[in-house]
């Protein structure tokens, strides 16, 4: 029985080819696994690149997972980054990983790419390792062992095998489609379409070409694309820009309260009425026990108790930690810090409160979580709870003793909690890892988990996971990332796909980094913070991190460039785009209007100095009416450029309407764009004595080798308009709310730039008897022979349709214009105005199929990416 993708077992290898080798360390060396044994290595004999190790399957198979064994001591030759390849040929591989290992003695295990881009199982017999960096950076590259994971079952790889090959006849043929598209080869399409039943392309997406590139109907094409934004098609384009970050601050009227200076305190949110509360700190003299709440939508404080000490609630605090129960309506609240003189054997209590946000009422469910199997006295801990099991999670934090014990305590001599949960119902704890220093860790029975303060820690409702992140340990600053599964038990660490254990590409842990989620976007949100130590602070300045549990990718969303010179830390903040750096913050996120709220903190300035600044993040991207916008206006502008060649009357009009209603006349940007569009009519280029508009976008589209541009001109400045034109394009994108595709018109147009007119009469291809060039609309062009017509629109299309990002070789023909009668060399400036024109109508289609499911598009490559010479 043929086998499955879950049929997972150790796959034979042999060396097939490697880049060198240095003493004894022979390549075989990595197909035994002696961890001890210190020459048992493959080391390249240098680091120059490109070093590598091929490996041979037996036979075809699904290479699911990829394990590297380790020396039982880190070393410097152990590989810091590489990347793997794969391929059923050997000059014919595909990128399946690309990572790095950690400098220690656990192997590690990676999961390999294994399946095509369109989902199909991927069959490879050749593995290719390239190492790129060793941990030390100037030693030679060295690998210990490797294990090969998949299945390779005859019948299953057999009948993938088919399926794969299939496919790829089916891209193939799709090439060759677009190619012939590309080049006007009209029956060959067709009858290539017939014979294999193979589509290019979506059907939509056919029907827009035809009606853009072919027919010039701006308006019926500006309604389709209307449809397909309504219908989700530019969606997934949307969900891959990146945050923008706009901070505000959030001010409120000067008669009403509002909470005073501090930092160590606690936000909380409730979602389902978009109530925050804040609870005690430290204001640079003393502890706090005042209780507020704060009205999202009203944008209201309220203080419900000044000292909660006289009404059955906690004492004065900091440093602890708060949850909100949404079920109940209920906020727990454990943890604090006392300094030193405080820390007597009556004050070492873990005391752990209610409060009832319905009732206003405080009740102490335990005076000390240490008696009843809960936490000691902690602080700088994390909790987190689970709402429909109705438990509370608690993990790390500092624990405090009394003075006697522990007086002359040091940074080694710490002790550090583990992870606790307390199910509310029942009213117990329950020890869940222990601290890797616990007495018990040693047992084989007790798992264990290394601690920390001033780490990060979330609950994933729906992944039923708790994650973890950074914090600190004496004098070790962690960034590893953990998950703890609730249900399984399962202790894993995360390897973020972009990591590639560099340090610029995860968030610097600083001293009290904060952190929030989004279940439903699958999305944690890391605010870095200030370092407490001075040395640290040019490295921890305030930066705002996204993490894609989808992805595995971390993202830098936001960099403070606040300077300490903007009235940082006075009363009013007016003056401030952005928070200052500081430390002992705290965040909340509400995850209804999706902004994140920032209050307080300690500057770092002076030991006294706290904030009471209120901030609100939003994180904003492009939504489906800016990039409708963005869309009308590529068009609108194309179609208005065409009538300026034609009927200046008729552009004033069009400027004056459809431009207009586009345009945001309020932002200087788009307004400075608009009138830029409003001077193609005055702006004209001499030839023969007579005149012709010059579009914004006159590219290397009329700079074709050596000829002159369209219209003449010189050819320097014809370039440096090129790029204003890119750069004023990008411009407009971004004040659209829409980040620019990667421009095609970019990538094509250097190379029409590049092509001598030589190069482009060689190229020329005859259509069949009787054809005539479009002209706008449609229409023919009257009065242009077959001949002419097929010297300025059958050469260069896979130029000019080329691949929706990639960059073409073919060329366009020249624009020099013959000499002769001025009838002759009007129909030549006739027909080039319309090759330019299906020039722009190409570009211009290529540039909105980026913004569209690459899945109903045409193949980003094309032959000639496949043709050497």
């Amino acid at each position: 029985m043929a086998g499955t993708i879950s049929d997972i077992k150790k796959l034979d290898y042999d060396i097939y080819k490697y880049s060198s080798y240095s003493s004894s360390y022979l390549p075989e060396n990595i197909r035994e696994d002696n961890p001890s044994n210190q020459t048992s290595r493959w080391s390249s004999n240098t680091n120059t690149p490109p070093q590598y190790l091929i490996l041979k399957l037996d036979r075809p198979a699904i290479v699911t997972k990829i394990k590297f064994g380790k020396y039982e001591k880190t070393h410097v030759c152990n590989l810091r980054k590489f990347k793997i390849l794969g391929g059923l040929e050997e000059e014919r591989m595909v990128l399946l990983f690309e990572g790095g290992l950690r400098n220690d003695s656990v192997p590690e295990t990676f999961n390999l790419k294994h399946r095509t881009n369109s989902g199909e199982l991927l069959p490879i017999k050749f593995i290719q390792i390239v190492p790129l960096l060793s941990w030390g950076p100037s030693f030679n590259f060295c690998i210990w062992y490797v294990e090969l994971l998949g299945i390779e079952d005859s019948m299953f790889i057999l009948s993938n095998l088919r399926k794969y090959n299939m496919l790829r006849e089916v891209e193939i043929v799709r090439l060759f489609l677009k190619h012939c598209r590309q080049q006007g080869y009209v029956n060959s399409f067709s009858a290539l379409q017939e014979e294999t039943g193979v589509k290019l392309e979506d059907e939509k997406m056919t029907e827009l070409h035809e009606m853009l590139v072919n027919r010039g109907d701006f308006k019926k094409t500006e309604e389709m694309l209307m449809e397909f934004i309504e219908n989700g098609l530019m969606d997934n384009y949307l969900e891959r820009q990146e945050y923008k970050p706009q901070w505000n601050l959030q001010l409120t009227p000067e008669n009403e309260p509002r909470p005073g200076r501090r930092g160590g305190h606690q936000l909380i949110i409730d979602p389902m009425t978009s109530t925050i509360y804040l609870y005690g700190g430290w204001d640079g003299n003393e502890d706090l026990s005042d209780l507020w709440s704060y009205d999202v939508k009203a944008n209201r404080w309220t203080l419900i108790h000044e000292r909660s000490e006289l009404l059955d609630g906690p004492t004065p605090r900091a440093c602890h930690k708060m949850v909100y129960d949404t079920r109940n309506s209920q906020i727990f609240m454990l943890g604090r810090y006392l300094d030193s003189a405080s820390r007597t054997e009556e004050n070492i209590n873990s005391d752990f409160y209610l409060y009832n946000t319905i009732t206003k009422t405080w009740f102490l469910i335990c005076n000390d979580t240490s008696q009843v199997s809960g936490p000691q006295l902690v602080f700088d801990h994390q909790m987190c709870i689970d709402v429909d099991k109705q438990t509370i999670y608690v993990f790390g934090g500092r624990i405090l003793e009394p003075r006697y014990v522990n007086e002359e305590e040091t940074a080694g001599q710490y002790r550090y909690s583990g992870l606790f949960s307390y199910h509310i119902s029942t009213n117990t704890w329950t020890h869940i890892l222990v601290d890797c220093e616990h007495p018990s860790a040693s047992s084989p029975y007790v798992q264990s988990i290394r601690s920390r303060v001033t780490h990060s820690m979330l609950f994933h409702h729906k992944h039923r996971k708790l994650y973890i992140f950074g914090g600190q340990r004496g004098k070790d600053y962690m960034t590893d990332f953990l998950s703890y599964d609730v249900n399984t038990n399962e202790l894993s660490n995360i390897t973020p796909e972009n990591n590639n254990t560099d340090t610029k590409n995860v968030p610097q842990s600083g001293f009290t980094q904060r952190a929030t989620i989004d279940c439903e976007k699958d999305e944690i949100y890391v605010l870095t913070s200030l370092s407490k130590e001075k040395e640290r602070r040019d490295l921890n300045i305030n930066s705002f991190w996204l993490f894609s549990l989808a992805k595995k990718e971390w993202c830098c969303v936001y960099k403070s460039e606040h300077s300490n010179g903007e009235n940082c830390y006075q009363k009013s903040q007016n003056t401030c785009h952005e928070p200052c750096p500081r430390y002992a913050h705290q965040i909340v996120y509400d995850s209804t209007n999706q902004v994140h709220f920032l209050f307080g903190g300690n500057p770092g300035t002076n030991s006294n100095v706290r904030l009471d600044d209120f901030w609100v993040l939003r994180l904003e991207k492009p939504n489906r009416g800016n990039i409708l916008r963005y869309c009308k206006y590529l068009l609108r502008k194309q179609e208005y450029e065409e009538i300026t060649k034609n009927d200046p009357l008729s552009a004033i009009l069009y400027l004056q309407t459809k431009l207009y209603d586009i345009i945001d006349h309020s932002d200087p940007v788009q307004l400075k764009e608009f009138h830029k569009l409003a001077s193609l009519l005055f702006k004209s280029d001499t030839v023969d004595g007579e005149t012709e508009p010059t579009s914004l976008l006159t590219c290397a589209v009329g700079t074709t080798g050596a000829s002159a541009p369209v219209g003449g001109g010189n050819k320097h400045k014809q370039q440096r308009g090129d790029d204003d034109g890119h750069k004023e394009e990008e411009n407009l994108a971004k004040v659209m709310r829409v980040e620019s595709p990667k421009s095609v018109e970019e990538a094509d147009t250097s190379s029409i730039s590049s092509m001598s007119s030589s190069d482009c009469s060689n190229s020329q291809t005859q259509p069949p008897p009787g054809t005539v060039v479009p002209a706008t609309g449609g229409e023919k062009v009257e009065g242009v022979p077959p001949e002419a017509s097929t010297q300025k629109t059958s050469l260069g299309r896979e130029l000019v349709e080329g691949g929706r990002s990639g960059t073409n070789t073919s060329a366009t023909p020249s624009t020099s214009r013959s000499t002769g009668s001025g009838v002759g060399m009007a129909r030549n400036r006739a027909v080039d105005q319309q090759f330019e024109m299906k020039i722009r109508r190409c570009l211009l289609f290529n540039k909105l199929v980026d913004l569209m499911p690459e899945a109903l598009c045409q193949p980003k490559k094309n032959i000639s990416d496949f043709v050497l010479l």
